[in-house]
């Protein structure tokens, strides 16, 4: 599954709409489309949408390590 249709699947699990999502991430709905249509997500994107979606965004090396994403991590 691409990330697009993660992202997709998110914002139906969390009953969350498109507008909503462009909205927080400060551009245009038609700007997410194209978002959406590229599956041109920077880090930054998702590390944003994570934290709209209330979801963790990580790097998982196995059952015990793991790396979690957060605005901590983007660059101001």
């Amino acid at each position: 599954m691409a990330v697009t249709e993660k992202i997709k699947a998110l914002l139906s699990i969390k009953g969350k709409k498109n507008v909503e999502l462009a909205a927080f991430l400060g551009i245009s709905p038609q700007s997410l489309q194209n978002k959406f249509n590229r599956g041109s997500f920077s880090a930054e994107d998702l590390i944003k949408v994570a934290g709209f979606l209330e979801c963790t965004l990580a790097f998982e090396i196995d059952d015990t390590q793991k790396i979690i994403l957060d605005r901590s991590d983007i660059r101001e």
